[in-house]
């Protein structure tokens, strides 16, 4: 067995070309020979379809992909016998969110919030079913041609209701650091609420331009966001309401019982705006008083994030 290129077969698709390389797996999209129609067929590399728990993982991706159904999540489709390991999805055209950004940087208030809006009820979806995604970013919202939204990429997303699977080479660190909780960096499998901060940076970076957190290195922006507060959105768009500004703060609270309770919560805040309360968010201090207990914590995880990076 070996690594697949365009142009092979595999099983009853014709792979066509390759559209996305993660470290890993592929997609390809493909044409159905049985059907004609054209799929996405994501294959893990070698080096890890090999592995047990790699595999175990890969199978509850397709099993919490098919479970799903909603306009807004990427279709994972029914395959007969598989001669190795992969998994077939819908083919969506449009534009990643990470390609918009990096074009225009910012989006219209009114553009920015509407896509806030369509990823809570996605996210008010996935978490009635026990579902969280963990790696919600840019990378993995697709923008249709008519506007809407499709999230895609289930691959570390966690079905709370089945047995925890632990593997340190896979499990650590999980997630994309600039979206990434503060109890993800620590270790946490995550949460609802996990999701909603990573929604909640989308949000800043849609409106501003950057992610809230930064530095030269991954430690230094780890840092940052344990033992720092973010620049206030209205600093860099003074055009964002003082309610908009209080709605991001309050998802990417660093305390997750400090964030909304829930994506409904935050979606009815962000349809009815004019009904947000302030809280002064915008000008507390930092809590500087575990700083101490969490660094070797953050050390650990960009060791781990460098790792990972060399495989």
């Amino acid at each position: 067995m070996s690594e697949l290129t365009p142009g092979q077969m595999l099983d009853q698709y014709e792979l066509l070309e390759s559209v996305a390389n993660s470290g890993m797996a592929t997609i390809f999209r493909a044409r159905d020979t049985e059907d004609g129609k054209i799929v996405a067929v994501k294959v893990p590399h070698l080096r890890y379809a090999s592995d047990i728990v790699f595999h175990q993982r890969f199978l509850r991706e397709e099993h919490i992909g098919l479970s799903l159904d909603h306009p807004g999540i990427i279709k994972v489709l029914n395959t007969k016998e598989k001669s190795r390991l992969y998994l077939v999805m819908e083919y969506v055209e449009g534009e990643l969110l990470s390609k918009r950004l990096q074009r225009e940087r910012r989006l219209p208030v009114s553009t920015a919030v509407d896509f806030a809006i369509q990823l809570s009820d996605i996210l008010i979806y996935l978490h009635d079913r026990n579902v969280v995604h963990r790696d919600l970013k840019p990378d993995n919202i697709v923008i249709m041609p008519d506007g809407k939204l499709k999230l895609i990429d289930f691959g570390i997303a966690l079905d709370t209701a089945l047995r925890k699977i632990t593997w340190t080479g896979l499990s650590q660190p999980v997630g994309t650091p600039d979206y990434m909780s503060p109890e993800q960096i620590k270790g946490s499998r995550g949460s609802t609420r996990t999701d909603i901060y990573s929604l909640g940076i989308i949000l800043y970076e849609m409106l501003t331009g950057n992610v809230p957190f930064q530095g030269q290195t991954v430690y230094t922006a780890m840092q940052a966001k344990m033992t720092e507060n973010p620049v206030p959105p209205r600093q860099l768009r003074p055009e964002v309401s003082p309610q908009l500004e209080e709605i991001i703060l309050h998802a990417i609270e660093r305390d997750p019982k400090e964030r909304f309770a829930g994506a409904r919560e935050l979606r009815e805040a962000l349809l009815h705006q004019d009904r947000v309360t302030l809280t002064g968010r915008v000008s507390r201090k930092p809590d500087k008083s575990r700083i101490a207990l969490l660094l070797w914590k953050l050390r650990a995880f960009a060791l781990g994030l460098s790792s990972s990076s060399e495989k």
